[in-house]
């Protein structure tokens, strides 16, 4: 298993990527609405790059570009620009489903002048057709929110291992552009697949390299044991 992260525009990154060599693209980019966070104990700033949405057919292109055929991919996205993002990705891909996440808790809004949010949405698509793994689940998801400690617009580890199950396999190349905190990258070391991912803000890159070196470092002693405790089996064996 390999992990390759890259700081910088990953549209410009992505142009560094061969044609037709990546398995699954999972994708949390900005969406396009000057998004800030309300959770006062952390006081985050607004994310880079989220005033609009000028970026996002040539995103498009470049990542049918990269993916082989016959593949699966995630896009996140929000209600507001849901119709954006879906003609954007249908231009190229075969927008499959639209996938409904729902949380174990409300997000902030209007107090007042409106439903508690508590939904959030991911665009599934392919390049060809992919078969699923396994059973044909549906296309609600029910995770646990984060408490985005890390990052404003976290995602939950157990969902994105989830999402990869199914659509890719172990030694997989999995491409994680706007990485934020690294959680793909994590779930990539957790499910033995490859990671290239890409991040353009400088703290949250830092963020997601430790992360995902400490997952690293954690899963190789977790094998290693289980080899010497394989060993000590076999030698007992041979006694």
């Amino acid at each position: 298993m390999s992990v390759k992260l890259f700081k910088g525009d990953c549209l410009e990154l992505l142009k560094q990527i061969k044609d037709e060599s990546i398995d699954m693209v999972l994708t949390d980019p900005p969406y396009g609405i000057a998004f800030q966070s309300g959770y006062r104990k952390i006081g985050y700033e607004k994310i880079k790059g989220d005033q609009n949405l000028y970026w996002l057919d040539d995103f498009v292109e470049e990542i049918f570009r990269v993916s082989k055929n016959n593949t699966a991919h995630y896009m996140f996205c929000s209600f507001h620009h849901i119709d954006i993002f879906k003609q954007a990705i249908q231009k190229r891909f075969k927008v499959k489903n639209i996938i409904t996440w729902v949380k174990n808790n409300t997000s902030m809004g209007d107090l007042k002048g409106d439903f508690a949010p508590k939904t959030e949405f991911i665009i599934f698509f392919q390049k060809g057709r992919r078969l699923i793994n396994g059973r044909r689940d549906s296309n609600v998801f029910e995770f646990n929110k984060t408490r985005n400690e890390l990052h404003p617009t976290q995602k939950p580890v157990d969902m994105t291992e989830y999402m990869l199950s199914k659509f890719s396999d172990e030694g997989n190349v999995i491409l994680g552009p706007f990485m934020g905190s690294g959680t793909t990258g994590v779930a990539c070391v957790n499910t033995n697949r490859n990671f290239i991912g890409m991040e353009l803000d400088e703290d949250y890159f830092k963020i997601a390299k430790e992360r995902i070196n400490h997952e690293s470092a954690r899963s190789n002693q977790n094998t290693s044991k289980h080899h010497r405790q394989r060993s000590r089996v076999f030698q007992h064996g041979k006694g």
